[in-house]
């Protein structure tokens, strides 16, 4: 029996025809941002006050830089397309973009799928998700690249991009003194707990300041000064156990 080879038209066509199959709003979702294209952006003009939602206090952090901690992602779509975010830009669902309740708007975040290793860039630029235990909102295209739009919910990574810590970046190193912050309170005592804590842990270079953040004055716990970000890093890595949220590498 001969074998059937199809002619190149035939071919074609058929490709054309499964491609018509396919879903048609893949075809309008953006691709994932280029490392290249991330540069450091002058903070929103709102978005990065403290606020409050459903009675809970939120104090937006200061600095994204070393921020990396694991949660469950969710994502929004139709219901809030057109809609203003709180950074002031348009949210756009076709857009690769977050909501995060204290990132600095905007910044720009690494998402790992950690089921299946898929990883985007997405610009922070809204608050939220407010539903206890969900770490970041998605925008239904950046679901869309994590395979999570079925599913609704998944396990992800969340990795801080900075000018200096994407590939891209000049690795030009910088002179200011580095601190690690690991908490803000409005209260003192609160502020002074977590302080002292450290110290008996070994981080003796932990120390509480006064801050004005939006109006209102704050506590931040801080540890340093370090000279260097690789010495910030490493002492980062040494106190994941002893906080409740992710420490956050501040430069001065």
């Amino acid at each position: 029996m001969k074998s059937f080879n199809p002619p190149g038209i035939f071919i074609c066509l058929l490709l054309l025809a499964l491609a018509g199959c396919a879903d048609s709003s893949l075809r309008t979702i953006r691709t994932a941002i280029d490392y290249s294209s991330i540069k450091k952006e002058p903070f929103s003009r709102t978005g990065n006050k403290p606020y409050t939602v459903f009675g809970e206090y939120y104090v937006p952090l200061p600095s994204a830089v070393g921020y990396r901690e694991k949660g469950i992602a969710s994502w929004y779509g139709k219901k809030f397309h057109g809609r203003r975010t709180s950074s002031g830009e348009t949210y756009d669902m076709y857009a690769m973009t977050a909501a995060h309740k204290t990132l600095p708007l905007p910044t720009y975040v690494a998402v790992t799928n950690l089921k299946n290793n898929r990883k985007i860039i997405v610009k922070v630029n809204d608050r939220g998700p407010f539903i206890r235990g969900r770490l970041i909102d998605l925008s239904y295209a950046a679901a869309r690249e994590l395979d999570l739009v079925r599913a609704g919910t998944g396990p992800v990574l969340i990795e801080a991009l900075t000018p200096w810590s994407s590939p891209a970046a000049d690795t030009k190193p910088l002179t200011q003194d580095y601190y690690l912050s690991a908490g803000v309170f409005q209260s003192w005592d609160n502020a002074n707990k977590l302080a002292n804590r450290l110290k008996d842990s070994g981080f003796s270079a932990a120390h509480t300041r006064a801050k004005q953040v939006g109006g209102s004055k704050m506590h931040q716990v801080l540890i340093g000064p370090f000279r260097s970000e690789s010495e910030t890093r490493n002492v980062m890595n040494d106190i994941y156990s002893y906080l409740t949220e992710s420490p956050v590498i501040v430069q001065e």
